[in-house]
C-alpha cells in the first residue's frame, strides 16, 4: 500500500533558474533576478529538490566556502504540499550531508523567517543572541 509521503521524492542538485525562481515565489520568498541565480546555483555546495509526482515542489542549498563557513538558504516547500513535514526532510538532508562532510569546525548559519525558527531549533540551531552574536544583513539594491 503507498502512502502519500511515497509521492515525495528528494533528489540531490539544485533545480533550473526558472524553477528555482517559481519554487521561491510559490512559498513566499523573494524573487531573485534570472542572472543572480544563473550565478549562484553552480556555487551550490550542497543541494537537494523535492518532487511530487515528477514536479518539483520544494528545495533546500547550503553555501559556503567548504571549509570554515556555510548557509542554509532557499528552504521552502509549496504552500499546497505544507504541514506534510516536508521541510523537516528538506532540512533533515541538508544538516546530514553538514554532518558527513563538514569540518567539525565548520560555523553553519541561517536566516530564520516566522515560524521556520522552531523547524530549525529542531536541528540544534540556536538564536544567535544567545550567544553573544546578533545577525545582520544588508540587501544589494538595484542600480
Amino acid at each position: 500500500m503507498q502512502t502519500e509521503s511515497d509521492s515525495y521524492e528528494l533528489h540531490v542538485g539544485v533545480p533550473p533558474v526558472e524553477v528555482f525562481r517559481r519554487l521561491r515565489t510559490d512559498a513566499g520568498l523573494s524573487d531573485k533576478a534570472p542572472e543572480a541565480v544563473a550565478l549562484a546555483l553552480p556555487n551550490t555546495w550542497f543541494g537537494v529538490v523535492l518532487q511530487h509526482e515528477g514536479e518539483p515542489i520544494g528545495m533546500g542549498r547550503i553555501v559556503g566556502d567548504g571549509g570554515t563557513a556555510f548557509q542554509i538558504v532557499d528552504i521552502c516547500v509549496h504552500p499546497a504540499h505544507q504541514g506534510r513535514g516536508l521541510g523537516r526532510r528538506i532540512m533533515a538532508a541538508l544538516t546530514d550531508e553538514l554532518e558527513r562532510r563538514a569540518p567539525d569546525t565548520a560555523y553553519v548559519s541561517l536566516i530564520a523567517d516566522g515560524p521556520a525558527r522552531h523547524l530549525y531549533e529542531k536541528f540544534g540551531f540556536a538564536d544567535t543572541a544567545t550567544h553573544d552574536s546578533v545577525g545582520m544583513y544588508r540587501l544589494m539594491r538595484t542600480r
